[in-house]
């Protein structure tokens, strides 16, 4: 059964700072990155993995998380979306598809837009994709910081601890907030998302605090080969809480467990 676990990958030294990335399953399967949020790690994927069995699953911790150090310029989705472009292309990975949760989902955008990589299907899940969403989730992004997340979230706080070779976590939280809120050309693809012409997923759980339904509908909307996943009971983390709906669409949109076709 695939699973990452931080010890079968390896480190590739971009602009500063020591990315973590490891593979799993067979190594002429198809590729599909694996793109994590704020805070986390590639393990985060584990429990979707069996599910994805056949796959090539690249893990990638982002910058300043899991096994990856932060470097010294500030973190930006920009600059992890680079990241991701040079790992991909350190492995060898000229074509694969991508699935991104929260801020990974970002950077996945990111990286359709600039076509560095050749993406055959892109996934998002409780993504934001422009800086005018943030109107519905800045109030609660303002407020967090390192404190606030350990308190929160303290298992994450501890494979942090436990996984990062240069651990400053209070270090991450502002660069992470700051990038969060980052308005600028580093920051979300905005109306860039228009020139995406790759079959995308959109994802939102119903329950999620940091996305709207809205939003998440005007997103599928600008996009020419668009589809749209609601999950009902789902939080920001739609397909953990709703895995069970999340699978299927999942494996039927990457061309897996597609139906049979009449005739």
């Amino acid at each position: 059964m695939p699973t990452f676990d931080h010890q079968a990958g390896r480190h590739i030294d971009i602009r500063g700072a020591r990315i973590y990335a490891e593979s799993t399953g067979p190594a002429d399967g198809p590729a599909l990155a694996l793109l994590h949020g704020g805070f986390g790690n590639l393990e985060d994927f584990n429990p979707l993995l069996p599910a994805l069995e056949g796959w090539r699953l690249i893990g990638i911790d982002s910058r300043g998380h899991g096994k990856s150090t932060l470097g010294d310029g500030p973190w930006s989705y920009r600059l992890v979306q680079e990241d991701v472009e040079q790992v991909l292309a350190e492995l060898g990975v000229r074509r694969c598809a991508v699935l991104g949760f929260s801020d990974g989902g970002i950077v996945a955008l990111r990286m359709a837009v600039s076509g560095r990589v050749s993406i055959d299907r892109l996934v998002v899940v409780g993504a934001t994709w422009h800086h005018k969403n943030l109107a519905a989730s800045r109030g609660i992004l303002e407020k967090v910081t390192a404190d606030s997340w350990r308190r929160k979230f303290p298992q994450t706080w501890d494979a942090y601890q436990r996984l990062n070779p240069e651990p400053d976590f209070e270090r991450l939280a502002r660069e992470l907030v700051a990038g969060w809120l980052d308005e600028g050309p580093g920051g979300h693809p905005d109306e860039a998302v228009d020139r995406i012409r790759v079959p995308v997923l959109v994802v939102r759980g119903d329950d999620d605090h940091l996305t709207t339904l809205p939003d998440a509908v005007e997103l599928r909307g600008r996009l020419s080969q668009g589809h749209f996943l609601g999950i009902p009971f789902a939080g920001h983390v739609a397909h953990d809480d709703g895995a069970d709906l999340f699978v299927p669409v999942l494996r039927r949109f990457l061309g897996r467990d597609a139906p049979a076709r009449a005739g």
